[in-house]
């Protein structure tokens, strides 16, 4: 079966929407709703394809994209390899220059259900936080109970809770309280350990130190529970993606106060890493928020920080 190679688009608002279209009936999944795109030509490359799709259906000009995700899916009639780049910048007015309705939805509200199967996955990229809060060394409980207070109030959508220097049997004690009062909230608490503490007392999701994950063959939690990796290079990342991690945190992107000597990557490297591995990445080492946008436009999904949300 021949593989239709597509450019897609997922062109996004400062509202926190995102442009999506509705297929005509009469076509390959007629009346579901898509991200604007379109067959790429011979010899076109994804750049190319995007801009030119874009004009021709929406009548805008892509002035500045990132890779957000690369899907391949095999419908009973069809084989697709999706190649998606987040928009961040256009000029134009978006219309419908084939006919087709377009609507600005909300990107957390996206129904899966609605558009064609292989979507899925661009959905499930566009609807992850782009920004992960990690706690920062405590001495003792007291300090971390002040610690996971403040990020609590903060209503951060992901928490890693990593704590070294506590003895395990102090955070489980501990763990049950926090991870319901995540959850009361929507938060995620992420335990930054290793897989036999985490089956002691599991909370929403494992993340692994770069060591450790060089040791795994295979995913070690069950699929209801998040699984992140340390990376600090192509390799690590191409393993972690391997090892079915649902996303990596790769650092040092800037230089940092608690790795002083550890080189940092910069952003040109970092980007330079992270093409082509199909992963959910965040940037970490020296990030704040202000760093999120640069973190897109270099194709990360966003940043993880200890001292931005302290």
């Amino acid at each position: 079966m021949k593989t239709v190679h597509v450019a897609v688009g997922a062109i996004t608002d400062s509202c926190g929407r995102v442009l999506v279209a509705l297929r005509p009936q009469n076509v390959h999944q007629g009346g579901l709703w898509e991200f604007p795109g379109g067959k790429c030509e011979p010899g076109e490359s994804i750049d190319e394809a995007l801009r030119r799709e874009l004009q021709e259906e929406l009548g805008i000009r892509v002035s500045e994209h990132a890779p957000l995700c690369c899907i391949r899916h095999d419908y009973p009639d069809k084989r697709v390899l999706l190649e998606v780049r987040r928009v961040l910048a256009f000029t134009g007015e978006a219309q419908g220059r084939e006919g087709q309705p377009l609507r600005w939805a909300d990107i957390m509200s996206l129904d899966p259900a609605q558009f064609p199967a292989a979507n899925a996955a661009i959905i499930q990229r566009l609807q992850m936080p782009d920004r992960i809060a990690i706690t920062a060394p405590a001495s003792d409980l007291a300090g971390l109970r002040q610690q996971m207070s403040g990020l609590l109030q903060q209503k951060l959508p992901v928490i890693h809770l990593r704590q070294p220097a506590l003895a395990p049997e102090v955070l489980q004690a501990v763990l049950p309280e926090w991870q319901e009062q995540c959850r009361q909230q929507g938060s995620t608490l992420v335990l930054n350990s290793t897989p036999e503490q985490f089956a002691r007392t599991p909370t929403d999701g494992l993340h692994v130190s770069a060591r450790l994950a060089a040791s795994l063959q295979a995913r070690p939690v069950a699929a209801q529970h998040s699984f992140s990796v340390s990376c600090h290079s192509r390799a690590e990342l191409e393993h972690a993606q391997r090892i079915g991690a649902d996303y990596a945190l790769l650092s040092p992107v800037a230089s940092t106060t608690s790795h002083p000597d550890a080189p940092a990557l910069g952003w040109q490297c970092f980007a330079e890493l992270i093409a082509g591995v199909n992963l959910p990445i965040y940037a970490l080492g020296g990030m704040q928020i202000a760093d999120i946008p640069m973190a897109l436009r270099s194709g990360a999904v966003g940043v993880a920080a200890i001292s931005a949300f302290a």
